[in-house]
């Protein structure tokens, strides 16, 4: 009851408790029934087995490898008639899917300032939009090679000419980010400074790689 502690027996609860996996609603119904208490709500006894930890081991989610229990059982025309309207068609978009969508070819600028193009309409979502530099670039030289990425030389990210972007292991990057002592960024350095600054950093990393080659 609202507004006062409810009391149970020491009897009642070790009932409740071997019986703590059952649905709450079928649980109250015959705690209700078998100890005649009428000043229990199934809240209240839904707050109680909260409280003292039992509880029932579902999780609300079907657990993987379940069996749809209409599986292979076909719909009846009926049924089919009625649901026809709302159904999904293969290929078809409604609603803010359909106001979302852009076609293949369709271009972007990402967060981070990549033009991006749209290349396809499949699954994953995240390989539906390619960065347009990456796209020309590999037109021309092939796939970037893995451990590989591009970097943008004069800094325009949305200059996708394959001219303004140079392949780079990856290890070089922080060389180019600047860094403590005051060293400058690549990106932030004036345009006459990139390309020194790009030597620099290779022929630190070239140095990094003959001292551990020596070790």
């Amino acid at each position: 009851m609202k507004g006062r502690q409810i009391h149970y027996e020491p009897e009642e609860l070790a009932w409740i408790e071997a019986r703590k996996d059952w649905p709450r609603r079928d649980l109250h119904v015959a705690f209700c029934n078998f100890w005649q208490r009428r000043d229990v709500s199934q809240s209240n006894l839904t707050a109680l087995c909260k409280r003292k930890g039992w509880l029932t081991g579902r999780t609300g989610q079907f657990p993987k490898g379940n069996v749809s229990h209409n599986k292979g059982k076909p719909m009846s025309p009926a049924i089919r008639a009625k649901c026809a309207p709302t159904m999904f068609r293969s290929g078809s978009r409604s609603g803010r899917a359909q106001a979302l969508y852009k076609p293949i070819g369709s271009e972007r600028f990402s967060k981070e300032g990549y033009l991006e193009r749209k290349i396809h309409d499949g699954l994953p979502l995240q390989s539906r939009w390619r960065a347009v530099h990456l796209i020309r670039w590999e037109a021309l030289h092939g796939p970037v090679p893995a451990g590989h990425c591009l970097k943008c030389l004069d800094g325009d990210r949305q200059n996708t000419d394959p001219a303004n972007w140079e392949l780079i292991t990856r290890a070089l990057l922080p060389a180019l980010n600047g860094g403590p002592g005051g060293k400058l960024a690549y990106d932030d350095a004036a345009p006459e400074v990139k390309p020194a600054l790009m030597l620099l950093a290779k022929l630190r990393r070239a140095k990094q790689a003959v001292v551990r080659g020596a070790q």
